[in-house]
């Protein structure tokens, strides 16, 4: 394990740790020397990473949450602050599958699994996080993972589109109100990510990365997980500690252009 130890001593929550971007960043912070709380409601994977992670020297803890459920995230703090001491920095990662449906026809029932989890959850950890920062003082870091979706309409996504404006929004409306008590709320906005849920997209619709990463971004691939990891890693340190109430892009200039 390569070791730069830039969040050393600090202790940080991921959410939806148990693959995919999640996992990336756990295990990007645990090489940095956090001490990483994983939480994911897959606790046989959430633990499997967990266990990888402590295995190859890192410092890390598993903890059961859906976050769409208040007295979950409350425990994922309280397990985060008895564990390790305080709560330093936040990932706020886990989200659900985007819909897929028109504005016209969306399905009812999963539009409300999903703002539950991808707009309310994120709510919820801010909430319970931010608790926790002020009553210990010294100040922290939460990011929250919003997406390209939140920026640029995508079809067939409404729900999607609008948990992920949401975030957004959320994120700059924390951030004024504890920029004074040096807690600093950034989001990060990934574009095409190279996860299993992309790759599968694109086998059922016949297209290849060559093709069709082009449509996507200026560098002609997809990113990987770890590349989205590091803007998080980059935001929770204290490298950027002037910097609050923002958006990364990390998507090869896909809003932008």
């Amino acid at each position: 394990m390569q070791s730069f130890p830039i969040l050393e001593g600090k202790t940080v929550i991921v959410t939806g740790a148990a693959m995919g971007m999640g996992e990336a960043t756990a295990r990007l912070f645990a090489d940095a020397k956090a001490n990483v709380v994983l939480a994911d409601f897959n606790d046989e994977k959430g633990q499997a990473v967990t266990d990888e992670i402590v295995a190859a020297g890192g410092t890390a803890a598993f903890v059961h949450v859906d976050i769409s459920k208040s007295d979950e995230v409350q425990n994922m703090v309280k397990f985060a602050v008895d564990t390790y001491g305080r709560l330093d920095g936040a990932v706020n990662n886990a989200a659900l599958t985007p819909d897929n449906g028109a504005v016209a026809d969306f399905d009812e029932d999963y539009w409300e699994r999903l703002i539950g989890v991808d707009l309310t959850g994120t709510a919820l950890c801010m909430k319970y996080e931010l608790q926790q920062m002020i009553k210990q003082g010294g100040g922290g870091s939460i990011v929250n993972i919003s997406s390209v979706s939140g920026f640029r309409p995508q079809p067939n996504t409404p729900a999607y589109c609008a948990a992920k404006a949401g975030v957004i929004m959320m994120t700059k409306v924390a951030a004024m109100e504890n920029g004074p008590l040096n807690i600093r709320v950034n989001s990060v906005a990934p574009g095409a990510i190279d996860t299993p849920m992309l790759r599968g997209a694109l086998e059922e619709f016949g297209l290849d990365e060559e093709s069709y990463a082009p449509q996507l971004s200026l560098l002609n691939r997809f990113a990987q997980p770890r590349e989205v990891a590091e803007g998080s890693l980059w935001l929770i340190s204290d490298y950027s500690s002037y910097v609050t109430g923002t958006t990364l892009h990390v998507d090869a200039g896909y809003v932008g252009r």
